[in-house]
């Protein structure tokens, strides 16, 4: 696995984005995880300002 988790054993779900408060990824983006090819993850990695922004707008 070359490109590490952004998971910090959180785990909680903002209900109107889907996002993970702690590490802003979706449910399914954590349970795919270990399938995802590099290239998805630092997609996802790379997102984060944007889904912190996103998670902000909707508190």
């Amino acid at each position: 696995m070359g490109v590490d988790s952004p998971c910090i054993k959180v785990c909680e779900f903002d209900k109107k984005t889907g996002l993970c408060i702690a590490c802003l990824r979706t449910k399914d983006e954590c349970k795919q995880w270990k399938k995802l090819k590099d290239k998805q993850r630092l997609r996802i990695i790379d997102e984060r300002p944007k889904r912190k922004a996103q998670l902000k707008k909707h508190k």
